[in-house]
């Protein structure tokens, strides 16, 4: 049996999302479990170096994880061909240029979402990589968590019947920053920087919805900026010029409606920080990130109004759930796996820049549909050199 070792380029994993998902609990518990296995019973060890802008920094974080290479010098990495994978999490308007850069360098692209600032730029670096002829992979994690794999189990079994309606609540509340510091950077509120609740999360929505419900046909969205003002890191107030709540309306074209709440200023009322109800002629079901439970249509109980008594239903109580039977990995350390595999074997792989231009195109269309206040239609989006 062979070891592959295959050195990957990481930009930007000193920001939260980068160290926590990205590095630690993903090409780091890739290395301490001894890689990632292929069929052919070979193992591929990804080799990180990490890239930044912080030396301090970066020096600390590849220290404290056992990593030797790490460099402010984006071009020097990119000139090693033993780095044959390039990653990128940075924040949204520096991604496009360091694909691009990477695109040149003749390396595999795996990177998070949004992939680009527009659309045009995001089907024009998916095009890019085509043409150069190299895999390409935008993170979409949350098609495995473990409480939507069980929904998506759900679904391939039959046990909705016909799906009539999808409900989608995401979000919680994020401190102004005044008494308490924000849990979020302080950039996900300026849209002249890139943030906003719908750039960031639609993108989700997207394959979300593409993956587990039907094609999206059309959207109605409002967007809102709750909290008009916030506390930067530096603890000096600055004003909110991005949306921290949206709420979508899309109809698939398999008829079924789904709706989406997403917020960041709401306080959590429910299971999870997402929670995902799917209604069926058969039977129903939420989900959340890890759990799921459902009820079938025997096992509905009869519900009663009087607002003239106290309630006697204990609704919660007549929801079973659904059972493990499988061990769940965590959702990007999966992802990983799979485009590790796809790049060094050749495994089969579609989560690609185009996928992730749909994303873009979906956060588009609700912010026009929210400023002209009206339902946009969603056009087929393609990648000439495949079209």
């Amino acid at each position: 049996m062979v070891t592959h070792k295959i050195g990957v380029i990481m930009n930007g994993v000193t920001g939260r999302m980068g160290t926590n998902q990205h590095l630690i609990r993903s090409i780091v518990a890739i290395r301490e479990q001894g890689g990632v296995e292929l069929a052919n019973g070979n193992t591929v060890i990804p080799d990180p170096i990490l890239v930044g802008r912080r030396e301090a920094r970066l020096e600390e974080l590849a220290a404290s994880h056992g990593i030797t290479r790490w460099t402010t010098n984006l071009e020097e990495a990119l000139a090693d061909d033993y780095n044959q994978i390039y990653f990128d999490s940075q924040t949204t308007v520096r991604r496009a240029e360091g694909i691009r850069k990477a695109v040149a360098a003749g390396k595999h692209i795996y990177c998070e979402k949004p992939t680009a600032t527009n659309l045009e730029e995001a089907i024009k670096l998916s095009e890019l990589a085509t043409e150069a002829g190299l895999k390409n992979g935008v993170v979409q994690d949350k098609l495995y968590l473990p409480g939507l794999m069980k929904l998506k189990r759900l679904i391939d079994s039959g046990f909705f019947g016909e799906i009539l309606s999808v409900r989608m609540e995401f979000g919680y509340w994020v401190f102004e920053g005044d008494w308490q510091e924000g849990q979020r950077p302080s950039w996900n509120y300026r849209k002249e920087d890139g943030g906003g609740i719908i750039v960031d999360m639609f993108p989700h929505w997207s394959y979300v919805i593409q993956h587990l419900f039907g094609t999206i046909r059309s959207v109605s969205c409002i967007g809102a900026t709750h909290i008009p003002k916030r506390l930067d890191e530096k603890g000096e107030t600055y004003k909110a010029t991005a949306d921290d709540a949206a709420y979508g309306t899309f109809e698939l074209e398999n008829g079924i409606i789904v709706q989406a709440n997403s917020s960041w200023a709401v306080r959590v009322n429910r299971d999870d920080l997402l929670t995902v109800q799917v209604d069926g002629t058969e039977g129903s079901a939420v989900a959340g990130l890890r759990d799921c439970k459902v009820q079938h249509r025997v096992n509905t109980p009869k519900a009663v109004w009087n607002p003239d008594i106290p309630n006697p239903f204990k609704f919660q109580d007549d929801w079973l759930d659904v059972p493990e039977n499988q061990v769940f990995d965590n959702a990007f350390k999966v992802q990983w796996e799979m485009f590790l595999k796809h790049v060094v074997a050749d495994e089969p792989y579609d989560l690609d820049l185009m996928e992730g231009a749909k994303g873009i195109q979906l956060a588009e269309i609700a912010l026009q549909s929210w400023e002209e206040r009206r339902w946009v239609d969603v056009p087929k989006v393609k990648n000439k050199v495949n079209a």
